[in-house]
Protein backbone atom coordinates (compact mmCIF):
# COMPACT_ATOMS: atom_id res chain seq x y z
CA UNK A 1 0.00 0.00 0.00
CA UNK A 2 1.66 3.26 -1.46
CA UNK A 3 1.01 6.81 -1.34
CA UNK A 4 0.70 8.66 -4.59
CA UNK A 5 0.27 12.46 -5.12
CA UNK A 6 -0.41 13.80 -8.81
CA UNK A 7 -1.24 17.42 -9.85
CA UNK A 8 -4.81 17.86 -11.09
CA UNK A 9 -3.78 18.02 -14.77
CA UNK A 10 -2.96 14.38 -14.46
CA UNK A 11 -5.46 13.64 -12.32
CA UNK A 12 -8.12 14.36 -14.82
CA UNK A 13 -5.70 12.37 -17.43
CA UNK A 14 -5.47 9.35 -15.64
CA UNK A 15 -8.59 9.17 -13.17
CA UNK A 16 -9.80 5.79 -14.04
CA UNK A 17 -6.32 4.35 -13.51
CA UNK A 18 -6.75 6.31 -10.34
CA UNK A 19 -9.76 4.96 -8.94
CA UNK A 20 -8.78 1.30 -9.62
CA UNK A 21 -5.42 1.91 -7.70
CA UNK A 22 -7.54 3.24 -4.57
CA UNK A 23 -9.87 -0.14 -5.10
CA UNK A 24 -6.23 -2.04 -4.11
CA UNK A 25 -5.61 0.07 -1.19
CA UNK A 26 -3.32 2.24 -2.44
CA UNK A 27 -3.77 6.26 -1.14
CA UNK A 28 -4.40 8.49 -3.98
CA UNK A 29 -3.97 12.17 -3.17
CA UNK A 30 -4.07 15.66 -5.54
CA UNK A 31 -2.24 18.30 -5.49
CA UNK A 32 -2.55 22.24 -6.94
CA UNK A 33 0.61 23.98 -7.58
CA UNK A 34 2.37 21.45 -4.98
CA UNK A 35 -0.08 21.73 -2.66
CA UNK A 36 -2.67 18.74 -1.92
CA UNK A 37 -6.30 19.87 -1.71
CA UNK A 38 -8.01 16.97 -2.04
CA UNK A 39 -7.91 12.60 -1.60
CA UNK A 40 -9.67 10.09 -3.51
CA UNK A 41 -11.01 7.70 -1.50
CA UNK A 42 -13.34 4.56 -1.79
CA UNK A 43 -17.15 5.22 -1.80
CA UNK A 44 -19.15 2.94 1.63
CA UNK A 45 -21.65 2.23 0.17
CA UNK A 46 -24.20 1.46 2.32
CA UNK A 47 -26.84 -1.37 1.47
CA UNK A 48 -29.49 -1.81 3.18
CA UNK A 49 -29.94 -4.66 5.42
CA UNK A 50 -32.37 -7.05 3.47
CA UNK A 51 -35.04 -8.96 5.79
CA UNK A 52 -36.08 -12.40 4.63
CA UNK A 53 -40.27 -13.27 4.59
CA UNK A 54 -40.87 -8.69 4.73
CA UNK A 55 -43.37 -9.62 1.54
CA UNK A 56 -44.70 -12.52 3.10
CA UNK A 57 -48.63 -12.59 3.06
CA UNK A 58 -48.52 -9.17 1.12
CA UNK A 59 -49.51 -10.78 -2.27
CA UNK A 60 -52.48 -13.17 -2.51
CA UNK A 61 -51.89 -15.55 -5.99
CA UNK A 62 -54.50 -15.05 -8.83
CA UNK A 63 -57.05 -17.21 -9.40
CA UNK A 64 -58.07 -18.98 -12.27
CA UNK A 65 -60.64 -16.76 -13.41
CA UNK A 66 -58.68 -13.61 -12.63
CA UNK A 67 -55.85 -15.42 -15.24
CA UNK A 68 -58.55 -15.98 -17.91
CA UNK A 69 -59.53 -12.53 -17.92
CA UNK A 70 -55.95 -10.77 -18.12
CA UNK A 71 -55.66 -13.31 -21.06
CA UNK A 72 -58.37 -11.78 -22.91
CA UNK A 73 -57.71 -8.20 -21.90
CA UNK A 74 -54.04 -8.57 -23.74
CA UNK A 75 -55.89 -10.28 -26.81
CA UNK A 76 -58.40 -7.76 -27.07
CA UNK A 77 -55.32 -5.35 -27.62
CA UNK A 78 -53.19 -7.16 -29.73
CA UNK A 79 -56.75 -7.47 -31.64
CA UNK A 80 -56.81 -3.44 -31.64
CA UNK A 81 -53.45 -2.95 -32.77
CA UNK A 82 -53.82 -5.30 -35.73
CA UNK A 83 -56.87 -3.17 -37.05
CA UNK A 84 -54.86 -0.12 -37.12
CA UNK A 85 -54.30 1.57 -40.57
CA UNK A 86 -50.42 0.74 -40.64
CA UNK A 87 -49.64 -2.65 -39.70
CA UNK A 88 -46.70 -3.59 -37.86
CA UNK A 89 -45.75 -5.18 -41.25
CA UNK A 90 -45.64 -2.15 -43.35
CA UNK A 91 -43.29 -0.18 -41.20
CA UNK A 92 -40.39 -1.19 -42.96
CA UNK A 93 -42.12 0.30 -46.11
CA UNK A 94 -43.14 3.13 -44.98
CA UNK A 95 -39.77 4.07 -43.23
CA UNK A 96 -38.12 3.47 -46.68
CA UNK A 97 -40.31 5.88 -48.43
CA UNK A 98 -39.59 8.49 -45.82
CA UNK A 99 -35.69 7.71 -46.34
CA UNK A 100 -36.06 8.02 -50.04
CA UNK A 101 -38.08 11.60 -49.61
CA UNK A 102 -35.33 12.66 -47.74
CA UNK A 103 -32.82 12.25 -50.23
Amino acid sequence: MGTLIVNTHEAKSRLSELIRLVETGEEVFVARNGVTVAQIVLANAVRPKRVPGLWKGKLQPMAPEEWAAADQEILSMFEVSSRSEVSILDVPAVVNKKAKAKR
